[in-house]
């Protein structure tokens, strides 16, 4: 056992001197506090709970707050981390960061966010890092403590401070919780990719000096931070203190309902539905053999078996259909309309499923390979709106034809600006409400490759798809026998599906989405 430790200890030390970072031995990893420190948590914990802050006065004052340990629950940040390398990186890189997590524990907090940084972000390209806006926000807001986050909103201006990297971190932050100022450490970078090291003054062990050469002589009105937190040292940046859990026996705090959000969750990108914690993804290193080939079965069962066949042999291969039909649903008149809201490109197949025969289904951007797989009939459209619609009217004339007006998918329970063109083509409109549930992979991109879309939907270990199916649209709420306008049409089909669904409509397009998550208006060039 001392051999080796010792040979772990030789590797160690290596490794953080490639890392230029100082060297402590394993013996002394573990240390007990200086009696200063003790007194400094002693004389802090003292502190009054953040649930008795005096919102009125400090409605005027500047709080300072530790992200990690006061807005936060969770203990841990490799959730953050491996978000990164796996989203950023590759699973090569997400494998190598689950390797090291039993050794991070062995190491002081400033160590072992280096570590987790250099790992996660080392070869990344600078230009291209988008995940802090597209992908943390989520999993950082549902991480979010109720109490940490009602003080902090209480005060005029908010600073928030952290020992992660700011990309990881400011767009959170500033776009979502709506922050004045973020302090966080700042990754070197050569040739437009990161090194993986921090600048000079990044991790917690250099905060403390970064905070007091921001603030100067004149300190923080208030400083947030956490009862149980391991060190106090920057509360001397502050006039006065509070403590988040305080008045709380649980090591966790209540999670920030998603009602309280001061600016809703609408896009959000990435492949992982799941916080990865070391556990968690360790389980799902272990599930992707077995998921890869169950999804190439189950999208052989698709390609090949006929609909009522591959509805039931699915069934015993995890996948799950909820059916709700209103009315008597045709099953031979043609040239039928259906509108759907998007969730997946699998959206006219599940429809196809329902219906026990094929529509034809027309998209703005369907990749090559997903366009010769497919066991339905796809069209393109070119986002020019005469085309499109006398392509539409064509198609119509030949059979049933499905469409989805968002232009795009969207996983949050929101509806997107219907496009009005379907209300133009024909009267005979049938209305359809489609809904998923994954717990493992997210079956869209925005910035991914897009041939991948159902191969990572069919991938989760039991994928549910809800479809209802309305009777057809009265005439007298279509464009030709009602009279009314094609944006009366759309407006009232987006809400009748939103009042099924409990999902809430919007004025956001597919433009809005893909600026917000890929950073360009998301239209493919034809060619």
């Amino acid at each position: 056992m001392a051999d080796n430790l010792m040979l772990f200890s030789v590797f160690l030390h290596s490794f953080l001197r490639a890392l230029r970072l100082p060297f402590v031995p394993l013996r002394k990893l573990r240390y007990p506090r200086s009696h200063s420190s003790r007194g400094m948590r002693a004389s802090f914990a003292t502190c009054p709970s953040a649930t008795k802050v005096p919102i009125d006065d400090i409605s005027t004052k500047t709080m300072l707050c530790h992200l990690d340990s006061a807005l936060l629950r969770s203990d841990s940040t490799f959730a953050y981390f491996m978000l990164v390398a796996f989203e950023g990186g590759s699973l090569l890189r997400a494998l190598l960061l689950l390797l090291t997590s039993p050794f991070l524990f062995l190491l002081n907090e400033d160590l072992r966010l280096r570590v987790m940084v250099f790992v996660s972000f080392c070869g990344l390209k600078k230009e291209g890092f988008k995940l802090g806006r597209s992908v943390l926000p989520k999993f950082f807001l549902e991480d979010v403590d109720l109490e940490g986050f009602q003080a902090l909103m209480s005060a005029q201006k908010r600073v928030v401070f952290s020992g992660l990297p700011t990309v990881m971190i400011e767009g959170f932050l500033l776009d979502y919780l709506g922050v004045d100022l973020v302090v966080g450490s700042e990754l070197s970078a050569a040739g437009g990719y990161y090194t993986g090291l921090l600048q000079r003054g990044g991790g917690m062990g250099r905060m403390v000096v970064v905070l007091k050469n921001l603030f100067g002589e004149k300190k923080a009105d208030v400083g947030l931070e956490n009862i149980k937190a391991s060190d106090y040292h920057w509360l001397s940046c502050c006039k006065e203190a509070y403590m988040v859990g305080a008045s709380e026996k649980r090591s966790r705090g209540t999670a920030l309902p998603k009602e309280m959000y001061p600016k809703p969750l609408i896009f959000h990108d990435g492949r992982l539905a799941f916080r990865p914690t070391p556990l968690a993804t360790l389980a799902m290193f272990i599930w992707l053999p077995l998921g890869f080939l169950l999804a190439i079965l189950r999208s052989l069962v698709g390609l090949f078996c006929p609909y009522s066949i591959a509805m039931f042999v699915g069934s015993f291969l995890g996948l799950s259909l909820q059916l709700k039909v209103h009315g008597t649903p045709r099953t031979r008149e043609s040239g039928v309309l259906y509108v759907c809201n998007h969730r997946t490109l699998l959206d006219p197949l599940y429809l196809s499923g329902a219906l026990h025969r094929p529509v034809t289904a027309v998209t703005y951007s369907l990749s090559r390979i997903s366009e010769l797989l497919s066991p339905i009939r796809t069209a393109r459209l070119t986002r020019d709106r005469m085309k499109d619609g006398e392509k539409m009217k064509s198609l119509l004339s030949k059979g049933d034809l499905a469409v989805c007006p968002e232009g795009t998918t969207c996983r949050e329970p929101y509806l997107l600006r219907f496009s009005p063109l379907f209300a133009e083509l024909t009267d005979e409109i049938v209305p359809v409400a489609l809904n998923v549930s994954v717990s493992m992979f997210y079956g869209t991109t925005a910035s991914g490759l897009k041939c991948l879309d159902p191969l990572f939907f069919l991938m989760n270990p039991f994928p549910a798809y809800y479809v209802e199916i309305f009777e057809k649209l009265p005439q007298e709420l279509t464009c030709t026998e009602g009279h009314r306008s094609r944006y009366e049409v759309a407006n009232h089909v987006q809400k009748m599906l939103a009042d099924a669904l409990g999902f809430e409509c919007t004025m956001l397009t597919r433009k809005d989405k893909y600026l917000v998550l890929a950073g360009n208006e998301g239209i493919v060039p034809s060619r």
